[in-house]
């Protein structure tokens, strides 16, 4: 964390988008002494200890980012074990599966209601319930709740499940989820996620963007510095609208390695890299960013509708 004093706020289990905290490690500047907020359930510090994450506080954290700024992003490891040689860390590194640690363990039923508070953009729901397979490389709660929004039945599975346990429960649509890491070191999910292709349609989000463009025959790169924050300004080329939204990647999609019938529908405007692709022959559509927000600006929440009205037409020309 760059901003000088973390912890201030405190921690309230009602913003959590995961059923447990997966974080590996929290690095700092200044540790707030105190807490002052009216939704805070519990101190940083013993949310950290309680869930035996490592955390350490007192760190320069602008040196660190004028590194970073410079060579751009790095491997770096946080440890207590002094014994290991460095290059040993190095070696758990590179091109690691960081989806099987985080995807949930078996299939089950998104049930869980939808808070009024995250209504903002419903139209109303003309009876219809479609089917949903969220497969979860790593999937944030928002998403489900916002498919759910929409009066979508959604059966969340493991980034392991096939392609044919998911075409056996009949889905109207699946989501591919976000997730952390590098799409090149899950060649499985790619491979499940190429199987489906052009059998339902298909909404691909973050990490579900690059494995995606990796199944249609694309390439996938790690970038510089990656997209991090709640601000990033990115123009829908369908419409000329430019929306401002939430991003966490280190990885991106070459478009000119699609192949033809691919669309560039989204492009970050800070640096003109492909931030959404649709390929209307086969009913796939993604987004590099978090439309779902959670938290982060709400202007691309459109693409949930877009996905139900994909569903539906799909549904109605079977």
């Amino acid at each position: 964390m760059t901003n000088p004093h973390i912890g201030n706020t405190g921690v309230n289990f009602a913003d959590e988008e995961s059923k447990q905290c997966l974080l590996g490690g929290l690095v700092i500047r200044s540790l707030s002494i105190s807490t002052s907020n009216w939704r805070c359930a519990e101190t940083l510090g013993d949310y950290l200890a309680e869930r035996n994450i490592m955390g350490v506080y007192d760190v320069d954290t602008r040196a660190i980012t004028r590194r970073l700024r410079q060579d751009g992003s790095l491997i770096g490891v946080l440890s207590t074990e002094e014994s290991k040689e460095e290059r040993n860390f190095w070696k758990c590194l590179i091109r690691v599966d960081l989806i099987t640690g985080v995807t949930c363990k078996a299939p089950y039923e998104w049930v869980d209601k939808t808070n009024s508070e995250w209504e903002f953009n419903y139209k109303g729901r003309d009876g219809e319930a479609f089917h949903v397979i969220a497969s979860d490389f790593g999937i944030k709660h928002n998403i489900l709740r916002r498919l759910a929004s929409h009066g979508c039945k959604i059966t969340v599975v493991p980034s392991t499940y096939s392609s044919s346990e998911t075409l056996t429960r009949k889905p109207d649509g699946v989501i591919c989820s976000s997730g952390p890491g590098d799409p090149s070191a899950v060649p499985y999910a790619v491979e499940t996620v190429k199987e489906i292709l052009g059998k339902v349609p298909v909404f691909g989000i973050c990490m579900g963007h690059q494995l995606l463009g990796q199944a249609l025959g694309g390439k996938t790169f790690k970038m510089k510095f990656g997209h991090h924050g709640g601000n990033h300004p990115v123009r829908n080329l369908r419409t000329g609208h430019v929306e401002i939204s939430a991003q966490n990647h280190n990885y991106a999609v070459d478009p000119a390695s699609l192949p033809e019938g691919v669309e560039v529908t989204h492009v970050n405007l800070n640096d003109g890299s492909c931030a959404g692709l649709a390929y209307p022959a086969i009913n796939i559509m993604s987004l590099q960013y978090h439309p779902e927000a959670s938290p982060g600006p709400r202007d691309s929440d459109y693409a949930f509708t877009e996905f139900v009205e994909l569903m539906k037409r799909v549904k109605v020309n079977a």
